[in-house]
């Protein structure tokens, strides 16, 4: 991390429960993301965000709606 990058935020939307995958249900973070969340770069991070995303999409927690141009 450069001198002039702020840290990445957290994820965590305080909803701390574990599902089945040992996944918080609140952020998606894995309990081995979250418990290294303070110890990693932006670019982690950054990486761990993009999987969480995933994550929620694959759970139906979010859903993407098509662009204009999709249609």
């Amino acid at each position: 991390m450069n001198a002039t990058e702020r840290p990445v935020l957290s994820p965590c939307v305080n909803i701390c429960a574990l599902d089945e995958d040992d996944i918080c249900t609140g952020c998606q973070r894995t309990v081995e993301e979250i418990t290294r969340w303070s110890r990693m770069d932006n670019e982690e991070r950054r990486r761990v965000l993009g999987l969480c995303h995933e994550r929620a999409k694959s759970s139906g927690l979010i859903w993407m709606l098509p662009s204009r141009s999709d249609s």
